[in-house]
Parts: C-alpha cells; sequence; structure tokens
C-alpha cells in the first residue's frame, strides 16, 4: 500500500456570513460521504484545521488517483488542494467539472435563493449516494428538481454538462428562470436552441413548457454532444403528467421552508399553506419515486424547526426507498437564520425496484 501523504484543503470563501462560519463542517461531512462512496475509505483523520489563522480541513491518504482527483475537484466547499509537508504546502492540480462561466450561478439575486453552494453541495451528495456515482464525473446522471423555483439546481446541473429538468407551480418563478436562462445564453454566445410554449392536453392547456438544448461549446453541439434542459410551468404531483416513468437518476429539491415559502396541502377545503412540508412530500413521493431509476437517488433538503428527520425519513421509507443514515450523511445541520434550521436526507431506489 501507497504510503500515506497529508493533504490541506481550503476552504472556498462563502458571500454568506452565517453560511461561511459553517462551512468547514459541511465540507467535512461532505468528504466523508465521498470517502464512503467513491474514494474507497482511503481518507484518514479528516479533521478541521487552522493554519496560518485560515480554516482547512486537513486528511491524510495514500497519493490520490486521477480519478481520485477528479472527484475532489467538485467538492462544495473546495479552493484549492494542497499536499502538506511540515509547514510548507504544495498545489496540487484539480479539474472541476464546471463547463460554463460560474455567473450561471451568482448572477441571480432574489429573496429566498437557495444558497449556490448548498446547492451543490446537496447535488453531490445525493450523486455520491446512487448506485453509481461515478456517472457524474461522465455527464452520465439525469436529475430533476421537481419544487425548482427559479432554477439553481438546474443551472448548476448544467454547470456539470448534466441533463436537468425542473417543475416549478409559481409563474412568477417560472418566467423569472426562462428569462434569466435564455438571455444568459445569448450573452454567453453559447451554441443552443430553445422552444417555450403552453402545453394541452385534451383541449385545454396542463401547464408551459421551456426546452433548451446546448452545447459546451460550438464543437460539441455539431457533434450532438448536448445538455439537454425541461423546465414545466405545473404542480409538482403533476410531474409524472410531463416525464416518463423511470427516466431520472437524480432527484434533488430544497422544499419550501414555511416562512416565506409555504407549501400546498390539500385538504377538503381546497388547498391551504402547511409550515410543514409533510403533507407536500406524502402527497408528491409516490409521483417523484415512480420518475427515479432503480439504483437513483433523491436528496431533500428542509427546515427542521417545522418537520422532525425521523418524519421525513418515514415518508421515504413508506415508498420502499432506502434512507442513507450512516455518520457522514447526519452531519449536515446547519442555521440560516433564526426561524430557518436547514438539513438534508439522501434516499436510494433499491436496484431491483420497480416503478409503482
Amino acid at each position: 500500500m501507497d504510503a500515506t501523504h497529508t493533504y490541506a484543503f481550503l476552504l472556498l470563501p462563502s458571500h454568506n456570513r452565517v453560511y461561511a462560519q459553517q462551512s468547514a463542517r459541511l465540507a467535512r461531512a461532505e468528504l466523508l460521504v465521498m470517502n464512503d462512496t467513491v474514494l474507497g475509505g482511503r481518507l484518514a483523520d479528516i479533521a478541521e484545521s487552522t493554519l496560518g489563522g485560515v480554516p482547512y480541513l486537513t486528511f491524510r491518504a495514500p497519493r490520490p488517483t486521477e480519478e481520485d482527483l477528479a472527484h475532489l475537484a467538485n467538492l462544495s466547499g473546495l479552493y484549492a488542494l494542497f499536499e502538506r509537508v511540515g509547514d510548507t504546502l504544495t498545489p496540487v492540480e484539480v479539474r472541476r467539472l464546471d463547463r460554463f462561466p460560474d455567473d450561471l450561478l451568482t448572477i441571480q439575486k432574489y429573496v429566498g435563493k437557495t444558497n449556490e453552494d448548498f446547492t451543490k453541495l446537496l447535488l453531490n451528495v445525493t450523486a455520491l449516494s446512487c448506485a453509481r456515482p461515478e456517472r457524474l464525473l461522465t455527464g452520465r446522471l439525469r436529475v430533476l428538481d421537481p419544487l425548482c423555483g427559479r432554477g439553481t439546481t438546474l443551472n448548476q446541473a448544467v454547470m456539470y454538462g448534466l441533463d436537468a429538468a425542473g417543475v416549478e407551480r409559481d409563474g412568477k418563478s417560472f418566467d423569472a428562470y426562462q428569462n434569466f436562462f435564455r438571455q444568459w445564453l445569448r450573452n454567453t454566445r453559447i451554441k443552443h436552441r430553445a422552444e417555450s410554449g403552453p402545453v394541452r392536453r385534451n383541449h385545454r392547456t396542463v401547464g408551459r413548457r421551456l426546452t433548451v438544448t446546448l452545447g459546451a461549446d460550438k464543437e460539441s453541439y455539431r457533434r450532438g454532444e448536448t445538455i439537454e434542459v425541461d423546465a414545466v410551468q405545473a404542480d409538482t404531483v403533476a410531474s409524472g403528467d410531463f416525464f416518463r416513468a423511470a427516466s431520472f437518476d437524480l432527484i434533488v429539491t430544497d422544499t419550501p421552508y414555511g416562512v416565506q415559502h409555504g407549501s400546498r396541502a390539500r385538504d377538503t377545503a381546497g388547498p391551504a399553506l402547511s409550515r410543514s412540508p409533510l403533507p407536500l412530500l406524502t402527497e408528491a413521493l409516490p409521483v417523484w419515486n415512480r420518475l427515479l431509476r432503480p439504483g437513483g437517488a433523491i436528496g431533500i433538503s428542509w427546515n427542521t424547526q417545522v418537520a422532525a428527520r425521523e418524519e421525513l425519513t418515514a415518508v421515504l421509507a413508506a415508498q420502499g426507498l432506502v434512507v442513507r443514515d450512516s455518520e457522514p450523511y447526519l452531519g449536515f445541520e446547519h442555521r440560516v437564520d433564526q426561524a430557518i434550521v436547514r438539513d438534508l436526507v439522501v434516499a436510494v431506489k433499491p436496484t431491483g425496484a420497480r416503478g409503482v
């Protein structure tokens, strides 16, 4: 076995002060998940450290392979990786998957936007948990965000070169996403084609749809090596009317927090706002589960102030999904503000499962 070396992971600066205060702990949890899933448990002594007054993660490992570095490069909190010998830090080259300028993620500013660093973390942890996580490096995972808002998850998937789809009930959010994305494509001169318009069935409009095909560069586009984005304005419980069963590898979503963004629950009196995401998830998960391929993973973030982890895991387990509950997956809880303490849960569809 190769002798172990010591590495130091410089954390990405965050413009969000509250998130930055918790970023080392979140990065450690993400790295622990990666170590368990694609790095073969070769990393040891993963710890938060301070070097020269600056926070780092440090760990020991055999010299990483190219594939190891390809995975490490995409950690949401990674700014730079160094090999440490005594007090000397030597940079280790890492090449991120990112196919496009990062303004795709950072330009949009609006109240309620999920921190793009956390969106990347949630997508990463979900992808690392599916049956074949190495496909993240090849662009062969298809992502659905069934509560996509203004498209932060879709944009992160596009950055990775993944096909992405989203469903959003709110017309203003859907319009904001398609206006931004189409304008960004024009401004950056990305080769693409885009279509949008109403979706009609049985002589009535059931939603609106934006479909975009783009290439990382002109040559890729000409060769047909394209990325597909498919966004629908409709209720999430109607997602199965727009997408085929077992057509997604990952379902990744940030649920309404029940403060500014109440989730919709149905009862005999009609639609009503609920502070908890549980009524929405109870109704929507059977639909989402049918869209998930066997071996696929679903990652959900939520506000623990309005729903307990045990309640969410029970709803997921009721659909035959296997919740990941090992120690690394329990390290993601963090404060967003006084009313929101966010956490995530990941569950996997057994490889032998069939759509319901």
